[in-house]
């Protein structure tokens, strides 16, 4: 029996309640408007937030009879501003605009960040028309390749208060599942995150780049790899040091939500 707390839904699942197919489903993840987050054995799960957006999905697609690109432009606009809605908060309305801007001062075409990246032309279009959700592997890849941080992608904030409130935190939804949470602001030597991390959800991939990092787990699990040699199965208590160097990948092995602080020094968001 489905309780509170279990709030995702596998593909079947999904289809089923929803009365489409699995492959429709599919097809509109590889369109861009929707990305579910994964489970440990990499299946597609989707919330019950995922599924109310798929009903609009279909009904503007099956009804209205609206191309993909029309449905990405109209969830784009009715997506509530939760990531920028109050001051001190990092606004990503700006995020493909700055990345566009980025690239062509770096005299760089799609194909050749792609090259650089490993991430594909037409998902790199994609996001700098803010029709795609990038991972924080992506935007790691894209931070180092442009020589600068991640938060330079949605913009500063104007204050920087030594103490910060958790209303005045910046908040970063990079990707489905994961929510950041920026413990300190303006220029500094560390750079102190609360992670919160859906079941299933990823890092989307390996990154690395200068610098050492310290975690600290308070709640979950967690499944952290560096250079695809070691892996640590992480649970509340544990801590874990590293250094940025080493290409590291995680995901939230647990049924629950994951909650962690994770310092980087010197910033690299």
């Amino acid at each position: 029996m489905r309780t509170r707390k279990d709030v995702y839904y596998r593909i079947g699942e999904a289809a089923r309640i929803l009365d489409i197919s699995r492959s429709s489903l599919r097809n509109w993840e590889r369109m861009g408007l929707l990305t579910p987050v994964r489970s440990q054995g990499l299946y597609r799960l989707y919330s019950r937030a995922e599924l109310q957006k798929l009903r609009q999905i279909k009904f503007l697609r099956n009804i209205k009879r609206v191309n993909p690109a029309g449905i990405a432009a109209m969830l784009q606009k009715e997506a509530p501003n939760s990531a920028g809605a109050s001051a001190g908060k990092a606004k990503k309305e700006g995020l493909g605009k700055n990345l566009s801007r980025l690239r062509r001062q770096a005299s760089l075409t799609l194909t050749a960040v792609a090259k650089s990246t490993g991430v594909s032309p037409s998902f790199l279009s994609a996001i700098e028309r803010d029709t795609a959700n990038p991972s924080i592997a992506t935007l790691q890849k894209l931070a180092r390749l442009y020589n600068t941080n991640v938060l330079s992608f949605f913009g500063e904030a104007n204050n920087a208060p030594r103490l910060v409130k958790p209303r005045d935190r910046k908040v970063l939804t990079p990707n489905p599942g994961v929510r950041m949470e920026l413990l300190a602001l303006g220029k500094t030597s560390m750079e102190p995150h609360l992670f919160r991390i859906a079941p299933g959800a990823t890092s989307g991939g390996s990154y690395d780049h200068e610098g050492e990092e310290f975690i600290y787990l308070m709640k979950g699990t967690l499944e952290i790899w560096l250079d695809e040699v070691d892996r640590y199965e992480m649970s509340a208590g544990d801590s874990l040091y590293f250094n940025s160097s080493q290409a590291h990948r995680w995901r939230n092995t647990g049924d629950e939500e994951t909650v962690l602080m994770w310092i980087n020094t010197p910033p690299t968001f």
